[in-house]
């Protein structure tokens, strides 16, 4: 279904008759007709040929006449290729009777595990936690709708010597008082009391390191109090995340401490393959190629000098799991960019141990900041990080209100639910539709616009294609005859067709502005079409054919957006 490589599978034969060997015929999309094959100028290097001449010979030898009307030789030695309309309507209606609309299942389904979001035990979620949250349930959206058996690993921070703080401060007020407070939500305030008291009082400081002590020797009093944070901060986690609209459940926890057995005999293992070398007392890895500015090799401390156990003996203990036992192939890292080197030593440190062996690779879906509109990292008005509820919330908020004011004739519960869907989706798509390799400011007066690149946008024009069936009393063909006549239908049926292929690019390189910005062109077209090629007041067959136009280009566009996960409305 994808138009550009059916050009390519068509043109590459002839090629290959005229070089002698294969040869990419470069077909992309040209402004001068549908498509152009640049493949004759740099075969002409190799040949000592003219291009122009090149590109006649290959047309001699080309397969194109069902699938062009024409194929045109232009300037030093450009093939302009212009699809058939007749040909072109027939994909359009294949993706009608498609319930895939051009998107293959995979043909070798994996196992894939998405490790994001990771907040920690007693420490409120803030916005720092937003990017990784919103990309890593697009990844594990994306490659479920694919077919792969996708694990979501929510890799939260539930052990170390904060916990000794933690647990002494939850036994202070009395532990129903505490786990009310927690039960509230107000992880933060227990957090930074808990901090608090620890750099002000040395006989709590003593308690708490005794605390630890108690915590990782198993003691049964304190594992129960631990239980309960972990409990308490998983519940409320979870209040965030249906608010967030993400696909995150209680089953896929999967704490720091979830790994504490399996850290000793990776230790071991990387002791008898001789990959563990001391360091200042501490156990290490060195990875191949992993240095530091000063030039010397780069040490992962797999075990500190004082016998305890670093963030890499886990991440270690992770992959070996995830590979060995869950039997998975690809793991992702949906973590910020600043930890790219980390976790580079740490995938060399599992390949060289023989855990991470092809086909199973990891990958690191890096991302930059979210900023403020002052161009610094996002804070709040006291300089502090800014609570992701309220972020939220605030999102909600401003796109009820818009709501409100766009349409006074709403009613509360409709009202609500347009303002959650517009604001939850306009946060995400903000993120989404941006580089993830960059940083992005957060803009609400853009991120609610109901122009432009936004989900606001998007969710327009869903709705408004969902009103013209409304009007018309009538569903939509999916067997009509498509009928591109208009400049206007061929473009939107170009974009149509192209799906299949922008959602096979971003399962690999899970750059989800790629998918935003195919939809953004999508809703844009269709604009277009919709004010150019009237639907309801044509007559008879082409009147069935925009139907099913319209019809294919919601049913696209709502599929996109899920796989972003941005809910559609049928009114706005």
């Amino acid at each position: 279904m994808d138009l550009e490589q059916l050009l390519t599978d068509r043109l590459a034969p002839a090629f290959a008759t005229v070089a002698g060997s294969p040869v990419d015929p470069v077909v992309r999309r040209s402004p001068r007709a549908d498509f152009q094959s640049d493949g004759a100028l740099a075969l002409a290097r190799q040949l000592g040929r003219a291009p122009r001449a090149i590109a006649a010979e290959v047309l001699q030898h080309a397969d194109l006449a069902d699938l062009c009307s024409g194929v045109e030789l232009s300037g030093p030695g450009f093939l302009n290729l212009t699809v058939a309309d007749d040909a072109l309507a027939a994909m359009v209606s294949a993706l009608a009777t498609d319930p895939r609309w051009g998107v293959p299942v995979a043909a070798a389904p994996e196992t894939v595990v998405v490790d994001y979001s990771a907040p920690n035990v007693a420490k409120e979620m803030h916005v720092g936690h937003l990017r990784s949250t919103v990309i890593g349930d697009a990844a594990a959206r994306l490659l479920e709708w694919l077919g792969h058996r996708v694990l979501r690993a929510n890799h939260l921070g539930d052990w170390g010597t904060p916990f000794g703080m933690l647990i002494e401060h939850l036994v202070d007020p009395g532990e129903a008082e505490a786990a009310q407070d927690l039960s509230m939500g107000d992880l933060d305030s227990f957090y930074k009391a808990a901090r608090a008291k620890f750099d002000a009082d040395e006989a709590f400081r003593e308690r708490s390191r005794r605390r630890v002590v108690a915590l990782q020797g198993g003691d049964e009093a304190t594992l129960r109090l631990w239980r309960l944070l972990v409990e308490q901060s998983e519940r409320y986690f979870l209040t965030v995340y249906d608010l967030l609209d993400v696909t995150l459940t209680e089953r896929d926890f999967h704490g720091e401490s979830s790994y504490n057995e399996l850290l000793g005999p990776v230790v071991e293992e990387l002791n008898r393959l001789g990959l563990l070398r001391e360091s200042e007392g501490a156990a290490c890895v060195f990875p191949p190629g992993s240095v530091g500015r000063d030039g010397a090799p780069l040490p992962l401390i797999v075990r500190k000098s004082d016998g305890g156990y670093g963030y890499p003996a886990t991440d270690l203990a992770a992959i070996r799991h995830r590979t060995g036992t869950l039997g998975a192939t690809r793991l992702l890292y949906v973590v910020g960019l600043p930890q790219r080197q980390h976790f580079e030593m740490v995938y060399a440190a599992a390949a060289q141990a023989g855990w991470l062996a092809p086909p199973a690779r990891a990958e690191h879906v890096g991302f930059g900041s979210i900023l403020g509109s002052d161009g610094r990292m996002l804070r709040s008005r006291a300089g502090g990080s800014v609570k992701l509820v309220g972020l939220l919330e605030e999102a909600i908020a401003r796109a009820t209100a818009l709501a409100r004011e766009r349409n006074p004739e709403l009613g509360e519960a409709e009202a609500a639910e347009v303002g959650r869907a517009v604001g939850i989706g306009a946060v995400k798509y903000a993120d989404l539709s941006s580089d993830r390799h960059r940083d992005y400011v957060l803009d609400w007066e853009r991120m609610l616009s109901l122009d432009g690149n936004t989900a606001p946008y998007l969710q327009y024009a869903y709705s408004r294609i969902r009103s013209i069936f409304r009007r018309a009393g009538v569903a939509a063909r999916p067997e009509a005859r498509v009928s591109l006549t208009e400049p206007a239908e061929r473009a939107l049926a170009f974009e149509l067709v192209g799906f299949g292929k922008v959602v096979g690019e971003v399962a690999e390189s899970l750059e989800f502005h790629h998918l935003a910005g195919y939809l953004y062109r999508l809703a844009a077209t269709f604009s277009s079409f919709y004010e150019r090629c009237p639907v309801l007041r044509a007559d008879g067959p082409v009147r069935e054919s925009r139907l099913l136009l319209c019809d294919l280009t919601a049913r696209v566009l709502r599929q996109g957006l899920y796989v972003l996960g941005i809910r559609t409305l049928e009114r706005m």
